[in-house]
């Protein structure tokens, strides 16, 4: 799906997508972190075998008993042998790839179950992202011995229409010579560090300041509206109640 820009206000609300889980590292912001692996239930192998021996047992049975049939047809004049044989041999050959999709289905249920915890912290993990612009630093070496500092810009980008990722954008490369003292190069690496985690704070405290204007806005909004449903209901019992003296007036004393 491509990705869209949205405004920074198009952002709230927004929960990060599902497929960040499985991002590539340079993919997402290094402050995040990695969700936690999933794991593989020891009984996934030994299903799957289970699985794979019963479909080439029930084809082999299945071509067996069709071959049987045949021969039963042509040297014992046919009968209910037979055409038993016959049916069941092409129901056993043609379902054979059902034992495969039970054992996939019995696996992943198993492999489920051993990682409902890990399912449930990546779950809580996804929902910790807030959909802001963060700032970060990183350092590579190379052969040559030069040490290569960039400033990357991870800016949240609309994936759906209830979800965001990230898009990683460099906005700045130097690189040092291994000639350069390593203490200077560590200090220009740490003062873009503080620089980043500033900018970071800002777009955070930002972002913040928006959603809580939203969140007011949105609570009005639905104080308003359950205002505007009480008077409507209180003017529909009003009408009613005229409408009833209309029909059937009082007696008057």
């Amino acid at each position: 799906m491509a990705h869209q820009e949205p405004g920074e206000s198009d952002l709230i609300g927004l929960a990060a997508d599902e497929s960040l889980l499985g991002a590539a590292p340079e993919q997402l912001p290094p402050s995040l972190g990695r969700p936690a692996a999933l794991s593989v239930s020891p009984s996934r192998g030994r299903v799957v075998g289970v699985g794979v021996t019963l479909t080439g047992l029930t084809l082999v049975g299945g071509i067996a008993l069709i071959v049987l049939g045949l021969i039963e047809l042509v040297i014992g004049g046919g009968g209910a042998i037979a055409v038993v044989a016959l049916a069941l041999g092409l129901l056993l050959a043609g379902t054979h790839w059902g034992w495969v999709h039970v054992a996939e289905a019995t696996a992943v249920g198993l492999d489920r179950r051993a990682n409902a915890p890990t399912l449930d912290q990546r779950s809580r993990w996804l929902g910790a992202i807030a959909p802001f612009t963060r700032y970060e630093i990183t350092t590579r070496a190379a052969d040559d011995g030069s040490i290569t500092i960039e400033r990357i810009r991870y800016q949240p980008v609309r994936h759906s229409d209830r979800t965001f990722t990230f898009r990683a954008d460099k906005e700045l490369t130097e690189v040092h010579s291994g000639e350069e003292p390593g203490a200077a190069i560590s200090e220009r690496a740490e003062l873009l560090r503080r620089q980043a985690a500033l900018d970071t704070e800002r777009e955070r405290e930002r972002f913040q300041t928006q959603a809580e204007a939203y969140e007011l806005a949105a609570r009005e909004a639905t104080f308003d509206r359950e205002r505007q449903e009480a008077a409507a209901a209180e003017s529909r019992a009003l009408s009613e109640q005229i409408n009833a003296n209309l029909r059937d007036p009082p007696l008057l004393e």
